[in-house]
């Protein structure tokens, strides 16, 4: 395990450099992302939104099938395959997780069939994930972990799963100011709103933990969106985070699952080429400003006043809400698995390229997983790149 001035984060027992791989769809995070972080003793996760798209065999099955049951059975396969595959890489080290959007419509079979496969923790974010307590109880090992991104929504959980005898074994703040992909606030106005901030949402949820009597390390408080060096980490970890969670610097990694070419739009996007914007899933969302981005956003108004409800262009209603598909005003009115997929193969002028806002730790270089959570962890220092997690009292200050 590489070495880290910072404490170990410890979920379900098991001991993890404080470190978090966050979960990238369509296809950007599975198996080979997710068991490299997990093999170095972080957390890795495998998204779980159309895995299909990995397999030769199930797209030959499904890719121009408009059998909705048969591409749900696709992508289950899929998963289960992703799973199994990332925990062979991982060899018993770290821990694999599968990231599962509440917004999806096949979000309980998703969840089922992570935990069947033997996914150790499964994280939810895109809504409120109430009812994941009763989705998991037959398997009662895997750590379960809702992504929020505010105290509000971090006390409403808490209380609902409270009153279900379970607790979350981590929960993931994530500040919509700074992330990629879809964000943690209703509306475009909010996403910068100051309840977001990282040291309000985490005071606010420690003093919630000390009224509801649950001791603070009971549920480790691991924060994500913007980070991307090892003094930030620092101060993160000080205003009381028990983990950093990275999306965007793992994508663009060696062991990224998505195209070189995809890897480089990321690598090469600078901050006036980032916009935020409505998604077809009622989310606000950020992404990089390419071709056809730019195209949808200079006709966005015209299209939004035209929408009208209408048959799934991809065939399996991938979300319970579509901007598109339920002709939402509101909403983005693209098919978002058709562009998500384009960019995980890296084409650049047809593809939906989700990104953060801030700058990448290494520029435009890409560079393998190891060398990131070793600049994050330890600022980057070689000289300690193989020993145990140490002692974190003299970082705290």
């Amino acid at each position: 395990m590489l070495s880290t001035p910072f404490p170990a984060l410890t979920i379900k027992n098991k001991t993890l450099l404080p470190i978090v791989q966050g979960g990238m769809g369509v296809g950007v995070s599975a198996h080979r992302l997710a068991g490299a972080v997990a093999s170095l003793g972080a957390m890795g996760t495998i998204s779980s939104v159309d895995l299909r798209r990995h397999h030769a065999d199930l797209m030959a099955q499904t890719g121009r099938s408009r059998d909705k049951a048969a591409i749900n059975a696709a992508n289950l396969v899929a998963l289960d395959r992703e799973v199994r595959a990332a925990l062979a890489l991982a060899g018993g080290r770290g821990m694999v997780a599968v990231n599962v959007m509440r917004a999806v419509a096949d979000y309980a079979a998703y969840v089922r069939q992570s935990c069947a496969s033997g996914a150790e923790a499964i994280v939810v974010g895109a809504g409120l994930p109430l009812d994941l307590p009763e989705l998991t109880a037959d398997f009662p090992d895997v750590a379960l972990i809702p992504i929020l991104s505010d105290a509000r929504g971090i006390a409403l959980l808490l209380k609902k799963w409270m009153r279900r005898q379970r607790l979350p074994d981590a929960i993931i703040i994530e500040n919509p100011h700074y992330a990629a992909g879809h964000l943690g606030a209703p509306r475009l106005d909010e996403v910068h709103a100051p309840q977001y901030a990282f040291g309000a949402v985490l005071e606010a949820t420690q003093a919630l933990l000390d009224e509801l009597g649950i001791a603070r390390e009971r549920i480790p408080l691991i924060v994500a969106g913007g980070v991307h060096d090892h003094e930030q980490a620092r101060r993160l970890f000080a205003l009381g985070a028990s983990a950093v969670q990275l999306g965007t610097p793992f994508a663009v990694t060696e062991e990224g699952d998505a195209h070189p070419a995809f890897k480089r739009v990321l690598a090469g996007a600078g901050p006036e080429d980032i916009v935020t914007f409505m998604s077809a899933a009622g989310l606000p969302a950020r992404a990089v400003r390419t071709a056809w981005l730019d195209g949808y956003l200079a006709k966005e108004e015209k299209l939004q006043r035209k929408a009208h409800a209408r048959d799934c262009v991809a065939a399996f209603d991938c979300l319970h809400q579509c901007g598109l598909r339920d002709g939402n005003p509101k909403a983005g009115q693209f098919c978002i698995d058709t562009r998500l997929a384009y960019a995980l193969k890296g084409d650049v002028q047809r593809g939906l390229f989700f990104r953060g806002s801030e700058p990448l730790p290494f520029g435009e270089e890409i560079r393998p997983a190891r060398d990131l959570v070793r600049l994050i962890l330890n600022g980057g220092r070689n000289d300690a790149a193989d020993g145990p997690v140490r002692d974190p009292q003299p970082a705290a200050a």
